[in-house]
């Protein structure tokens, strides 16, 4: 039975009694979160951490690549396949060990299954969009009271592994192909997504419509108004935050090494797949390749929420269809990674914000909104050719868990197993929060140890 929120409360008396406990605090933080108006943008507050519960993170990775499947993919039809009589022949089901996948629909990421791993026990917390996206990207309910000074996970690991990369010129964080979403929360503005849209001719808005030299005199006598102006108050944290941005900004003007990042060619894109997405992957191939700055990509594919007519997005037939899409551009990503050796070092996570109805097709030949996920993760050194966990014969209901806290995979245990790989302490708490109850990167993981990763991965 689900409520108007799209929550889902089958079977709730079977839930273990610390996650009962957590959903009684998110009625509670629905209801009380909403009170709670507006963002934190202090930069001047000292970014101070002063609690961590002994956890012991992988490490296996230095980067992660997050592609979001705006829209929520069907689970049943990609990474946790039920063929059935609804299914097209053209999907081609192929069993790689225990692992049955669509080869006929994901010809190019079936040649990589021995590097993949699904996790099939997920299940989201709202069949709700807006909601359900927000909770995957901030690792808690997007109506809780920490939720309005929450960072996206990608500024979390901006913040934490930024000040690692020797050349610091590009943002630590970038989002391609989104334009909004989640941002820095109450972080300084360095660690935010970096929005871009790439189109493979170099990065928009660097130069200036007089050239070059025109720009150089004009921010230099900025520079000599702004030290007049602001005599005195050199050491004011916003004064030294502002003067940060603009050079930060002035690093991405007139620079050949981050033109190069975002200039790709025809043969390339067609290579890619030749579509925004494909865009997108070489992008996030060329940041990781560059090593200047960059650890945490997000790249955003919608088009997801089908529910008609979904063998038309998801069609074998057409390199097209958005499933096409998908498979073409991160297959090759992948393999140029492992080309390049940054595969090992580098998590990729593809998730949406929950599954579809399992199953016969709706009266529209599509299918509507459901709790059960599935998510494909791969590299950082993580096991492949596996899944965590299973469902049910149609996929509506986690069978088994697979892991060792033997309960459904939550949006806040995926998030932890990010941190995890990258080597961040998931069950930090920060004291620098404006709020002053205490920042925690996952809620609840130090103090009830209620969410953590999934290492049943490695």
């Amino acid at each position: 039975m689900k409520d108007r929120f799209g929550f889902d409360w089958t079977g709730i008396r079977g839930t273990p009694l610390r996650e009962r406990r957590e959903i009684g605090r998110r009625l509670f933080f629905r209801h009380a979160g909403a009170a709670v108006g507006g963002y934190f943008l202090l930069p001047s507050r000292p970014m101070e951490v002063v609690a961590r519960a002994s956890v012991s993170p992988m490490g296996t990775a230095k980067n992660c690549i997050l592609v979001f499947l705006s829209g929520a993919a069907s689970h049943t039809d990609t990474f946790d396949l039920k063929p059935g009589p609804w299914l097209p022949a053209s999907f081609n089901p192929t069993h790689y060990g225990e692992v049955l996948f669509p080869q006929g629909l994901m010809p190019r990421l079936a040649e990589h299954v021995q590097s993949l791993a699904f996790v099939r026990s997920v299940r989201a917390w709202a069949a709700v969009h807006e909601l359900s996206r927000n909770w995957v990207q901030i690792a808690r309910n997007p109506l809780s009271g920490t939720a309005r000074i929450a960072p996206h996970v990608g500024s979390i690991v901006a913040m934490e592994l930024g000040s690692q990369s020797e050349r610091r010129v590009l943002p630590p964080f970038v989002s391609l192909n989104a334009g909004s979403g989640p941002g820095e929360g109450y972080f300084p503005p360095e660690y935010g997504p970096f929005y871009v849209s790439p189109g493979g001719s170099g990065l928009g808005n660097t130069t200036h419509r007089d050239g070059a030299a025109a720009f150089e005199r004009r921010y230099n006598l900025l520079l000599e108004i702004d030290a007049e102006s602001r005599a005195g108050w050199d050491e004011a944290p916003e004064v030294q935050g502002m003067a940060a941005y603009n050079l930060a900004a002035r690093t991405l003007m007139y620079n050949d090494d981050v033109v190069r990042v975002f200039t790709f060619d025809q043969n390339e894109r067609v290579r890619y797949g030749n579509t925004a997405f494909g865009n997108a992957c070489v992008t996030a191939r060329n940041l990781l390749r560059a090593g200047m700055g960059t650890r945490f990509v997000q790249i955003t594919l919608g088009g997801w929420d089908n529910h008609a007519s979904i063998y038309s997005t998801l069609n074998p037939a057409n390199a097209g269809s958005l499933a096409r899409q998908f498979d073409t551009g991160l297959g090759t990503l992948i393999s140029d990674l492992k080309t390049d050796g940054l595969f090992d070092e580098t998590l990729i996570v593809a998730i949406g914000e929950f599954g579809r109805t399992v199953g016969a097709l709706n009266s529209l030949a599509g299918r509507d909104h459901h709790l059960q996920q599935a998510v494909l993760m791969a590299g950082a050194r993580i096991r492949g050719r596996r899944a965590i966990g299973s469902t049910d014969t149609q996929g509506a209901n986690t069978a088994e868990t697979g892991w060792s806290r033997d309960r459904d995979i939550r949006p806040e245990d995926i998030d932890a197993t990010i941190y995890s790989a990258l080597g961040i302490n998931w069950a930090t708490v920060r004291r620098d929060d404006p709020l002053g109850r205490g920042f925690e990167y996952i809620p609840f993981a130090a103090s009830q140890d209620l969410y953590g990763p999934v290492h049943e991965l490695w």
